[in-house]
């Protein structure tokens, strides 16, 4: 890394910021329409598919028997797997594996439990298309790490075969917002706030609960289930989410490398194409699921 880096990358967000507090329609066209912009590798091939009934985007990786399945971040809002596909197409070319990226429904026009069913939908369809569990690695950022979290709470609860690992980036784990570093990180924080995520919480859960752990998995039981990467940045409001997402997993018994960078703001990963931590930790990732399908 740069300074210059890190400066810009931290200019760039404060200029522009992102406010979940207005109605969806309008962050959703503002966000997608920014994330779009960002540069995508011209060698990936993806193609529109359904799997399980759920749409995304399909990438062949040749020869190899594994699959990354990646749910997208953006509060439950916003993000498609389209404008998320060079985030989610790094990660699985740094593994070497198949990727899908899902396209789950969206708050506030569809709330709880319809992007969970969708995440569900679309691991059980890989299943049938005949993929094993163990050859399937669950991956999301944000938003999209909470569900992943929640998948593999729901795979638990119901007996049903957990996958080979999950990679969960700056995970949204706790709706309830009762971390320590929502107010401790809140002046350092240059991508998210509460009121922000509050709004998308809200939108989200309905007339839920927001400790139930299937919206907020933090407080489930995460012991048993699959091995799991975390991976958070040390001034991110979340990064309370994803401690203590890790001692929760961790005295459950299940394997958890947790890996926290110092200074990075909010999904970063996401920036790689403007920042060398950004790749870095893809390449990070990419190394552990090679490992865990070894």
């Amino acid at each position: 890394m740069t300074l210059d880096e890190l400066a810009a990358l931290k200019g760039m967000l404060v200029a522009n910021p992102f406010d979940f507090t207005i109605p969806a329609a309008e962050v959703r066209a503002q966000f997608n329409g920014a994330v779009a912009t960002f540069p995508v590798n011209e060698s990936f091939a993806f193609k529109e598919t359904k799997i399980g009934g759920v749409p995304g985007l399909w990438m062949d990786a040749p020869g190899s028997p594994n699959v990354l399945m990646y749910v997208h971040g953006g509060a439950m809002l916003v993000g498609t797997a389209e404008v998320y596909r060079g985030l989610s197409g790094n990660l699985a070319a740094a593994a070497g594996i198949n990727h899908f990226s899902i396209d789950y429904r969206l708050a506030p026009e569809h709330q709880y439990p319809a992007a969970l069913d969708d995440v569900m939908s679309a691991y059980k369809g890989l299943l049938t298309d005949g993929y094993q569990a163990e050859n399937i690695v669950v991956a999301g950022d944000s938003a999209g790490g909470g569900l992943v979290l929640a998948l593999l709470l729901a795979l638990k609860a119901t007996g049903a075969p957990q996958p080979a690992a999950a990679v969960v980036l700056s995970p949204w784990a706790d709706l309830t917002h009762s971390g320590e570093t929502m107010s401790t990180m809140a002046d350092k924080d240059v991508s998210l706030t509460k009121a922000g995520l509050e709004s998308g919480a809200s939108q989200y859960a309905g007339s839920h609960p927001l400790t139930d752990p299937l919206i907020s998995p933090v407080f489930g039981d995460l012991g048993g289930v699959a091995p799991m990467l975390i991976e958070v940045g040390t001034t991110e409001i979340l990064y309370s989410d994803a401690t203590r997402v890790r001692d929760n997993a961790r005295g459950g018994g299940t394997d958890v490398t947790f890996s926290d960078w110092e200074d990075m703001p909010h999904d970063w990963s996401l920036f790689s194409f403007m920042l060398s931590e950004g790749r870095d930790m893809i390449d990070e990732v990419g190394s552990w699921i090679k490992g865990k399908l070894a």
